[in-house]
């Protein structure tokens, strides 16, 4: 048989690999993201309470929202808004994972196909399945911020669509009729820079959490599997998973807080922002003006998405892989 056929005859998890764990990433991803949307929703909420409001003018006022914790802000939206309200903005949330980004790249599979290939041929792991730290943090920070780069624009969109429902209550008009409005408006508004707004902050965000969530579950998985009795299977997946939730909400949450601000903000006709200059001038005021703590506004909530969101995660893939004829992560 030529090498061409022996190719050819190859299950597609051979042939393609990236490909493969590309999709497969995708999938786990979008399960994740329906299932622990609420929580964030909450968080995105919690993250504004608290700063400036912004009259029509552009003038900053001293209006503070009274801060109403998580569940309190939870069930407020119920019995405000409606129930379906815990999910809005879960459609630009899963485009994020699943569908084509404006560069046909999507964050999900990007950071675990970067990843990997950073370990496996890059950076380079030795021989008996160790890989140091400092790679895995390398590897990690890599990852997360070359997906995120691409996805920001659904992340802006879903930032944005999930204050409408806040917005309708404060009596001030709805700015989106749906998913495909809201990126027509702010490609119209501020062209494809419009699109990348508060990127920055959101590629710092994903670093940090990825060198938390990627970096952690890679580190602990493994350091599991050389010192303990344990063997690759759902019970060291969960611990892993466990960890790197908590270390990467732990890191996170800053740069969420100042992420969801920026994108959050009203715009001029340039686009500029009307609230803060840049993620250090958000940074600064949101200390100066509410203390240390106000970047860890969400955090429970964070935590409490970002938990379930790797457990689900990390289970799905392995398992996915497992069943598709892909080695363990």
């Amino acid at each position: 048989m030529s090498p061409a056929e022996e190719e050819k005859s190859l299950p597609l998890p051979e042939r393609w690999p990236r490909a493969s764990k590309f999709a497969l990433s995708a999938c786990a991803a979008a399960v994740a993201e329906l299932v622990t949307f609420p929580l964030d929703l909450t968080k995105t909420r919690l993250q504004v309470q608290g700063e400036a409001a912004v009259h029509c003018d552009g003038a900053a006022a001293g209006r503070v929202v009274p801060y109403r914790g998580m569940l309190r802000t939870a069930a407020g939206i119920v019995q405000e808004e409606g129930f379906r309200k815990l999910w809005q903005g879960a459609t630009p949330a899963v485009y994020r994972h699943i569908e084509q980004g404006p560069a046909g790249l999507v964050y999900s599979g990007v950071r675990m196909v970067v990843y990997e290939h950073l370990r496996d041929s890059v950076l380079g792991r030795a021989e008996d399945e160790s890989f140091p730290l400092w790679k895995a943090v390398v590897g990690g920070m890599s990852a997360g911020a070359i997906g995120q780069f691409f996805a920001s624009p659904t992340d802006l969109v879903k930032v944005q669509m999930q204050m409408e429902g806040k917005r309708k209550l404060e009596g001030k008009p709805l700015r989106f009729r749906g998913v495909h409005h809201a990126f027509m408006k702010i490609l119209s508004e501020g062209g494809i820079r419009g699109l990348w707004a508060g990127w920055v902050p959101n590629v710092q965000r994903a670093a940090l959490v990825n060198m938390g969530d990627l970096t952690t579950y890679d580190s602990v998985k493994h350091f599991l599997l050389l010192n303990t009795p344990l063997v690759d299977n759902s019970v060291t997946h969960s611990i892993a998973s466990g960890c790197s939730g908590l270390v990467a909400a732990v890191l996170g949450t800053p740069a969420d807080v100042v992420k969801t601000r920026i994108m959050n903000q009203p715009r001029d006709k340039q686009g500029r922002g009307l609230l803060y200059r840049s993620s250090m001038d958000c940074l600064i005021q949101s200390v100066q003006g509410e203390g240390f703590m106000s970047l860890y506004k969400g955090f429970i909530p964070t935590w409490m998405r970002m938990a379930p969101w790797s457990l689900v995660f990390w289970l799905t893939y392995e398992q996915i892989r497992r069943i598709c004829g892909v080695s363990s992560f």
